[in-house]
């Protein structure tokens, strides 16, 4: 906060009208976790503070070229997104709740809306929601509302951070969920049909996975539905420039992070989920859903098809308790979109996957490093063990200039001595040259 404008004074009526002291004010926190007396030096002027606060800031690691990834990604976005997002009544804009004063607002979301159905080939998208992995949350208790089953089995290469995420929201609810261990790297089938039953509501995969490889659930959905269950995928919108979609494979709701379209990494967000799923589901779908229509005069108009506000109407059978979505997220990546088009997209996709199988057999040429995994199939990111602890492996090139990949021991047993790299667009023969060498010479 650059400008903090309440007085002594002011802070003090606030109190008083209160009836409280400050210590009860905060009464509520644990005490350890209250700031104690800081030793501060004393009071400077505005200027003075600034000069000290950007000397230290400089202190912090910037310009490191970033091989980072597992589900965020370091992509380009064009001038035009940020400049167009910033318009006042862009910015600014609420809930529309009132659509006949916000078909602006409305048209975006409607044109996103659009945009997701295209890029997964599913027949419906609600309006965004808040990130990859409260999507998926989502999509989970979508199936177990269509199914009215209560039983979920995970594939344990979908992202780790995401399957944390839904253990913490399911740890009160009467949900069982089921992990299955991956088969170099990939969904094992095997596993699946083999604890999948009649009690099963939905399958969950990720395409490319959190290993970075491609897969086609195509015959996951045959043994999914078999049982009369959903299958869900989460996906990396980028990668459906290339491969082929969820809803060319029989998936029935697909989520996903929108990160990569158009929104910086911005030290974890604000981020943007999506979702998507077959028509005969919309019922069940959660969020809001903009539509189209025409008024009296025949003119196109766009409206709230269904809203998300029905906790005040439905109460505990409410689909879900999202409030809001990520609107001015959802429309700079509707903005990213549309700037891209059809072509480019291709392009993009093509371009990080090039990238990507260049810097494998770079990296993978380096004496004691060797891929993890015998499928080769990744998209634009991809793991290889090293002959030393990974973890210290990128704390060292943190030191050379390179956020270098992520070491999956946090996540995966057994894999101390692995790294998880991505490569988008944005790096360059050059960069991927440079950290080969930077790797070789650390190791």
């Amino acid at each position: 906060m650059p400008y903090i404008s309440n007085t002594k004074q002011q802070r003090q009526e606030m109190l008083s009208f209160l009836g409280m002291t400050e210590e009860e004010l905060f009464a509520d926190v644990p005490a350890e976790l209250l700031a104690k007396e800081l030793d501060l030096p004393a009071a400077k002027s505005e200027l003075l503070v600034t000069q000290q606060l950007t000397q230290l800031a400089a202190k912090n690691h910037s310009g490191l070229t970033c091989f980072m990834g597992g589900g965020f990604y370091d992509h380009f976005i064009p001038a035009a997104v940020n400049a167009l997002i910033s318009r006042s009544e862009f910015y600014t804009a609420y809930t529309p709740y009132q659509p006949e004063v916000s078909q602006g607002t409305l048209q975006a979301i409607y044109e996103f809306q659009s945009m997701i159905c295209r890029l997964t080939d599913m027949q419906v998208s609600n309006a965004s929601i808040y990130d990859g992995g409260t999507a998926l949350y989502e999509a989970m208790k979508m199936a177990m509302r269509i199914t009215k089953r209560e039983r979920i089995i995970i594939d344990d290469s979908v992202n780790p951070i995401y399957r944390v995420m839904l253990e913490s929201y399911t740890r009160n609810l009467n949900i069982e969920l089921v992990t299955v261990a991956n088969h170099d790297g990939r969904a094992d089938r095997n596993a699946i049909a083999a604890v999948l039953d009649d009690k099963t509501a939905a399958v969950i995969v990720q395409n490319p996975n959190f290993f970075g490889l491609m897969d086609d659930f195509s015959d996951i959905a045959d043994i999914v539905h078999a049982k009369k269950a959903l299958l869900i995928s989460s996906c990396y919108p980028v990668s459906l420039g290339l491969i082929k979609t969820p809803g060319a494979m029989g998936v029935d709701i697909v989520a996903g992070e929108g990160q990569s379209l158009g929104i910086p990494l911005n030290f974890g967000g604000p981020y943007l989920g999506f979702m998507a799923a077959k028509a005969e589901h919309v019922r069940n779908m959660p969020g809001r859903i903009c539509g189209r229509t025409t008024d009296t005069k025949g003119r196109d108009g766009f409206v709230l098809t269904l809203q998300a506000r029905e906790q005040h109407i439905r109460r505990e059978k409410a689909n879900s308790n999202i409030c809001s979505n990520e609107s001015l997220c959802a429309l700079a990546a509707t903005i990213y979109m549309s700037l891209l088009g059809k072509e480019g997209f291709h392009e993009l996709a093509v371009n990080c996957y090039d990238k990507a199988a260049y810097a494998f057999d770079r990296i993978c040429s380096i004496p004691g490093v060797k891929p993890r995994f015998e499928n080769r199939w990744f998209f634009n990111e991809f793991v290889v063990e090293l002959p030393r602890n990974a973890a210290d492996v990128a704390a060292a090139l943190i030191d050379k200039g390179f956020a270098a990949g992520f070491p999956l021991y946090r996540y995966y047993q057994g894999m101390d001595n692995t790294l998880l790299i991505a490569v988008t667009e944005k790096r360059t023969k050059t960069e991927i040259g440079m950290l080969a060498e930077a790797l070789e010479s650390v190791l």
